[in-house]
């Protein structure tokens, strides 16, 4: 049973991203204010729940908590400051979108560069220990696919709709086979150049 707060008696944001380790789209962060009252056995770290279940307790989410706020730091953005000061930004950028100020913030992870007027705490895989963050995980996620399923309309080379911008197999290919979209992180993708993946984009000048 996840517990329902961290603190005695502060108004607590738990914070969480989606996205981090894709090569293509934004990172999605989700703050969540959560009644320390209420308990609710269903929640969970999203990467544990299947996509149906995520989206039937996304609408709970959005019925019983306190606050929730969404925000987005697109891949031109992650290309130029990386992608864990653009993690550290689309939280706090969620946290500052909420109606109600949070006078605590639960990070999911053990790094946050801090809110200028808010404390936090760390709490490693805190999705799978608070609400408040598991609840964040779930609407970052699901945001974050609604947005990837979106672009793969546009882009529809390198299955998104299924893998969401992750490294698999099809995008890949997909990269190989038509290069680079105006989506791709390609600061991610020069990583992969070091380790050979993509050599022959690179002496091409499809990816720079």
């Amino acid at each position: 049973m996840l517990k329902t707060a961290y603190t005695d008696n502060k108004i607590e944001a738990g914070c969480d991203e989606a996205g981090r380790g894709c090569l293509a789209g934004p990172v999605v962060a989700a703050a969540v204010i959560w009644p320390r009252e209420l308990q609710h056995l269903e929640l969970n770290d999203s990467k544990k729940l299947s996509h149906a279940k995520r989206e039937l307790l996304e609408i709970e989410i959005k019925d019983m908590a306190i606050a929730y706020a969404i925000a987005v730091v697109d891949n031109f953005e992650i290309d130029k400051i990386n992608i864990l000061n653009a993690s550290f930004l689309a939280m706090k950028k969620a946290v500052n979108l909420l109606t109600v100020k949070p006078e605590h913030l639960l990070i999911d992870g053990n790094r946050f560069s801090g809110h200028p007027e808010i404390s936090h705490s760390c709490i490693i895989k805190g999705d799978g220990k608070f609400l408040s963050i598991a609840a964040a995980s779930i609407l970052a996620k699901n945001h974050r696919d609604r947005l990837m399923t979106q672009y793969a309309e546009t882009y529809s080379n390198y299955g998104w709709e299924k893998n969401f911008g992750y490294a698999t197999a099809i995008h890949r290919d997909g990269i190989i086979k038509f290069g680079i979209t105006d989506l791709h992180r390609k600061s991610f993708l020069s990583s992969f150049s070091q380790l050979n993946l993509f050599e022959n984009q690179l002496k091409n000048g499809k990816i720079s």
